[in-house]
């Protein structure tokens, strides 16, 4: 009997790790060919993404092997297996199989993709969900305020779920409470100012105020933690279109409010000035603040600059809160906080709006190749619906960190502080970051931030950005208006 064989359901469902982009052509034929089904009549599917929860580039951890066997015993003839992605190059290597038609049968959201290169799921979505007893329409189970008619973040431009939310993601700031004792660092830091003094009395105590590396995560976190504060006078006077891309109004800004402001020169980076000044603080979270050598440390999944923050060599760590078990084994005490509010202390910009990220479906998120069919489609959409019954769905949370989509699902607990209060609102302006599709999950302000770009330069950089992405998103929408058309 051959080896492969002898490998239970468990080992086989071990992830694939990917460790370079020229290894995609593997990945590609192994998911894409004719090879799914397994012994006798087993259905194989497989989930590719990255790993949000360790650093583990073989497997995302206990929770998920979990939730997979409690499928397969619930599902007998089917298999799931998991693929791990390197979190820097997971957004081009699952875009190129989408284009390709060689993605597997279930793919991470967050990744650069045409709308008919998925699956829609709103037909699915007026179903029942058959794990849930009485349910008569799978939608229905989710909370609305952030999956469903009215939120902007649920659907695409063409108005359509194409993505299943196993969960709602918060990031936030996990401080080391015996460093932070240490220094003379009382949390949580409530004001801007109060965060730069504290960095420089931990720098003092001979530690890391705030771990950091070099992927895009920390930048691109810290940068849409600053700007909603400064950018909230706009909020009104931009939000023009609904969550349905009709006139009307959204509870967060939806893409064609901003693409228009961007196209008709509404909202644009070089004339507006809170653009300059949510930079300048950027750089100064980094330049008093971030690991000093930043830009030379690898990404992690489950925090930013992840070894200095768990080895206690930093004081605070940016992390979602799928990051939380990762402390499980740590031998001091920790704890969570928003990032600090911005005052007329810190910037004459500043609106009185308080620091706010909002827990949102930005967390993991899966869809359905439209090249998936028959059976596997089948298959996929029930592994979706079993993750989402609040039932099958909460041990996972639990064991993960997780924050529930679903009504009828509780929060992991140790996220009081990440979970409560203004922290957890969604501000208006929640997207302040925009570039093309071939910029996705590339570094945003490493070039600003080391100084080889200008502020101008950089400015300029983002108006091209911001330009390109108004345009791919008139274009996808389908657009007819007159600013659409530029």
């Amino acid at each position: 009997m051959s080896v492969s064989r002898l490998r239970s359901r468990a080992q086989r469902r071990r992830a694939v790790s990917v460790v370079a982009l020229a290894a995609m052509t593997f990945v590609a034929a192994a998911c894409g060919g004719d090879s799914g089904q397994g012994d006798g009549d087993e259905i194989t599917i497989t989930l590719s993404g990255p790993n949000q929860w360790n650093n583990d580039p073989a497997s995302f951890g206990p929770a998920w092997e979990d939730l997979v066997a409690r499928f397969e015993k619930e599902e007998p003839g089917i298999n799931v297996e998991t693929t791990v992605l390197p979190l820097a190059e997971f957004g081009q290597t699952l875009s190129t199989q989408l284009s390709a038609g060689t993605a597997p049968e279930l793919v991470f959201k967050q990744v650069p993709h045409e709308p008919e290169q998925v699956h829609s799921l709103n037909e699915y979505l007026e179903q029942p969900n058959p794990y849930v007893e009485g349910n008569e329409k799978w939608l229905d189970l989710f909370n609305q305020d952030y999956f469903g008619p009215k939120s902007t973040r649920a659907r695409n431009v063409k108005g359509d779920y194409e993505f299943i939310p196993f969960n709602l993601v918060i990031v936030g700031l996990y401080y080391n409470a015996d460093i932070l004792a240490e220094a003379g660092v009382e949390a949580p830091i409530e004001t801007y100012g109060e965060f730069m003094d504290a960095c420089e009395d931990i720098k003092d105590a001979g530690y890391v105020p705030l771990s950091m590396d070099q992927s895009h995560l920390g930048q691109g976190w810290t940068y849409n933690m600053i700007a909603p504060m400064l950018f909230h006078k706009y909020a009104d006077e931009l939000n023009q279109f609904g969550a349905n891309n009709e006139p009307g109004t959204a509870l967060q800004l939806s893409s064609k409010s901003l693409a228009k402001a961007i196209l008709t020169g509404e909202f644009d980076p070089k004339d507006t000035p809170e653009v300059a000044e949510s930079l300048r603080l950027l750089k100064e979270v980094f330049d008093k603040c971030a690991t000093p050598n930043w830009s030379g440390i690898s990404g992690g999944a489950s925090f930013v600059g992840h070894d200095d923050f768990v080895g206690g060599r930093a004081a605070i760590a940016y992390g979602t809160n799928f990051a939380a078990p990762n402390l499980k084994e740590v031998d001091w005490e920790w704890g969570t906080m928003p990032f600090p509010t911005i005052t007329k202390q810190d910037s004459e910009f500043a609106t009185g709006q308080p620091a706010q990220f909002g827990a949102g479906v930005g967390g993991t998120n899966y869809m359905i190749p439209a090249t998936t069919e028959g059976e596997k489609l089948d298959a996929a959409i029930k592994f979706l619906q079993f993750a989402t019954s609040p039932e099958h769905g909460q041990p996972w949370l639990d064991a993960s960190g997780g924050i529930p989509a679903t009504n009828d699902a509780e929060a992991a607990p140790g996220l009081e502080n990440l979970t409560s209060g203004e922290w957890f609102t969604t501000p208006v302006f929640k997207q302040t970051s925009f570039g093309p599709k071939s910029k996705a999950g590339q570094p945003r302000f490493e070039g600003f931030l080391l100084e080889s770009k200008s502020l101008d330069d950089k400015l300029a950089e983002m108006d091209s950005d911001w330009d390109a992405w108004a345009k791919e998103k008139a274009d996808e929408g389908g657009w007819t208006e007159d600013w659409a058309q530029g």
